[in-house]
């Protein structure tokens, strides 16, 4: 049985300001506390299945090492979840770009976070393949 790996790659982030532009823009959204998600159908010649943007308003937190940490809570809990969304999305070769928005303005503990992320990633695939 092969053993399954929970990695982030550098080709799993959303960089180019063109799709973030189109993602914002075009890109459809929901709020699962404490997100709001905003993901879009990307090219069938992407690398990866699902590229990802983490947001933390500067408004909420002035201080750079309290959206640092956000930041990392949420791509942590991305990457050990991810597989929900990124099986099924192999399965019916689509590809996605996805934004989280962290929305309160107090910092959740990981488990709540965690929790949430599960439930949007269960979102964006059920709406995301229902649409497609």
């Amino acid at each position: 049985m092969e053993q399954q790996r929970f990695t982030f790659k550098k080709q799993e982030r959303l960089c180019s300001r063109d799709t973030i532009q189109s993602l914002f823009d075009k890109g459809q959204s929901f709020v699962k506390y404490p997100f709001r998600v905003t993901y879009m159908e990307l090219d069938k010649n992407e690398k990866a299945d699902a590229q990802i943007l983490v947001s933390v308003s500067k408004r909420r937190f002035k201080r750079a090492y309290k959206r640092n940490r956000l930041k990392r809570l949420i791509r942590e809990a991305y990457r050990l979840n991810k597989h929900q969304l990124t099986d099924e999305l192999k399965e019916r070769n689509v590809k996605l770009a996805i934004a989280f928005i962290y929305l309160p303005t107090e910092i959740l503990d990981y488990t709540s976070i965690e929790k949430a992320m599960q439930k949007a990633l269960k979102r964006v695939g059920k709406e995301a393949l229902s649409d497609g």
